[in-house]
């Protein structure tokens, strides 16, 4: 009882063919208009405003936010969301160094006073050497950077920070294992987002927008900054509070707002240099995120591995059985006693069993040592609690 092949997967966006060019030719199809696809592909599509088909199993955002995407809901059918956490991340950091260096060293005017000199050689010159003075900044050495947010990219903003002779003091209260063993000995510890506002000179901010991060720096803690502070957003939009910035840029708490999210507020302000949502926008990132999220979606659809989905754990079960069967459910009791009563009682044997939950959300591989039915398929999915049920046995 294998699964419809090829599998079809819907592109929605312009995703890079090192990517697409992963799924093979003769197991996928891939195409922008498939009325039944196993999965969506997208980037920057608002699938908030679609109607997604019943067909579909899974969702791979090739970047980082999932904002784009009812995630809720598709956890409620059992649909993991794939994003691509870190492979955008070196062209975000460079981009964060470029802001720093802008903004240090007054660049944005300076660039806008030379676009408007007129005249002959001899009056251009004479008006570059009479107005760089109002130019002038400062070095990146001996001054302090606060990164808010110490994952894959903070952690790279903070270490070229380091090679570039800066002090870094760090805050993160969620900090994983393995981001903390990647970080930087030298990177001072914060306690809070007050203690990083009040001590540094260049503040930049790498969270997630959640509920608890919207206007995580508002009217009240930038009162704290010292005056002149270069405040860096390149995470998302609703981090920082727009209002809140101009009346500090007005006050000169800040002397410049850089971020790639610019809005009807920050965009007549001189204080605020922004840019048109650049973070991602390299050939290298475009690449590696394609590359990384359909690899995710192929392992999924094929063998029911899970890595990097917003809504379910991750889970790598190697095969020790050519019959597979994978089950999405909500995270409540008796859920693994329940599955494996429903497998023994149609007969089969449970070779290797893998359950993981995250939140809500559960999940659950089992191999067995022959192949599975339609009746038991349909006798999993009418578990109280279970989400979806996936049979993949291997395909030749």
């Amino acid at each position: 009882m294998p699964e419809r092949a090829p599998f079809e997967i819907l592109v929605l966006n312009n995703i890079a063919q090192v990517g697409l060019k992963r799924f093979p030719a003769e197991r996928f199809r891939v195409d922008n208009e498939a009325a039944r696809p196993d999965a969506i592909l997208l980037r920057s599509q608002d699938l908030h405003a679609m109607t997604i088909a019943a067909s579909v199993k899974a969702i791979g955002r090739a970047g980082a936010g999932t904002n784009n995407i009812p995630v809720k809901a598709m956890s409620e059918r059992g649909v993991p969301v794939f994003n691509a956490p870190g492979a955008n991340a070196n062209a975000v950091k460079e981009l964060v160094l470029a802001g720093m260096l802008i903004a240090a060293r007054n660049l944005a005017p300076a660039l806008e006073f030379v676009r408007g000199l007129k005249g002959e050689d001899d009056a251009i010159a004479k008006r570059v050497e009479d107005g760089k003075k109002q130019f002038a900044g400062m070095e990146l050495p001996q001054h302090t950077l606060g990164v808010i947010g110490l994952g894959k990219i903070g952690s790279l903003v903070a270490d070229a920070a380091i090679h570039l002779g800066m002090n870094v003091l760090g805050y993160d209260p969620e900090i994983t294992v393995d981001a903390a063993w990647s970080l930087s000995a030298r990177v001072k510890k914060a306690h809070s987002i007050d203690e990083v506002l009040k001590a540094s000179h260049f503040v930049t901010l790498h969270v997630p927008l959640a509920p608890r991060t919207r206007n995580l720096v508002n009217a009240k803690n930038l009162e704290l900054v010292r005056p002149g502070t270069i405040l860096l957003n390149f995470s998302r939009e609703g981090i920082v509070d727009s209002a809140a910035v101009v009346q500090a840029l007005a006050a000169h708490r800040l002397k410049y707002y850089v971020t790639d999210f610019p809005d009807s507020l920050l965009a007549a302000d001189p204080g605020v240099i922004a840019l048109p949502h650049l973070g991602a926008s390299t050939r290298e990132a475009e690449d590696n995120c394609a590359v990384m999220v359909v690899d995710q979606v192929r392992e999924y659809l094929e063998h029911g591995n899970v890595s990097n989905a917003v809504n379910f754990p991750d889970m790598i079960m190697p095969r020790e059985s050519p019959y597979r069967v994978a089950i999405a459910n909500a995270n409540v009791p008796n859920m693994v006693a329940q599955i494996s009563t429903t497998i023994a009682k149609a007969g089969l044997n449970i070779h290797n069993m893998l359950n993981k939950s995250k939140g809500e959300m559960a999940y659950t591989l089992v191999d067995v040592d022959s192949a599975a039915t339609l009746d038991l398929v349909a006798q999993l999915g009418e578990i109280d609690g279970v989400l979806a049920v996936r049979y993949l046995p291997l395909r030749d």
